[in-house]
């Protein structure tokens, strides 16, 4: 089965977000990827990714990817999080990643365990 993967970054990650999916390019085509509404747009343009694209983080779009993982439609989130700029939609990020605990599905929130997570999962895929 395609790993499912969520991809999530806020405004001043989007710019390593690209680079993150540009150094896994071909693992990440042969994913099933879904995405906030820029990040996903980005993706997309920039790099010609497939992404289901849901609504902007403050529109709701972390509650969206959030109900797909808690039906089991998500094996892994990537969240490149800014932790030092306030979100105005803190309580749905904590929602999402409470939700990936609770679930036990993978929640990398910075470049290093994205890499982690995304080596594991290229591991895995190749090995099936």
């Amino acid at each position: 089965m395609k790993p499912r993967i969520a991809l999530i970054a806020h405004d001043k990650k989007k710019d390593e977000m690209v680079m993150l999916a540009a150094e896994y390019l071909d693992f990440l085509r042969g994913c099933t990827l879904v995405a906030t509404g820029t990040t996903g747009a980005r993706l997309a343009n920039e790099l010609g990714l497939t992404v289901e694209r849901k609504h902007s983080g403050p529109f709701g779009g972390d509650l969206q990817i959030g109900a797909a993982l808690v039906e089991g439609q998500i094996d892994a989130v990537i969240f490149l999080r800014d932790p030092m700029t306030p979100q105005p939609h803190e309580p749905d990020i904590n929602a999402l990643v409470r939700a990936c605990d609770v679930h036990n599905v993978a929640c990398a929130t910075n470049i290093s365990t994205a890499q982690l997570v995304l080596t594991q999962l290229k591991l895995v895929s190749q090995n099936q």
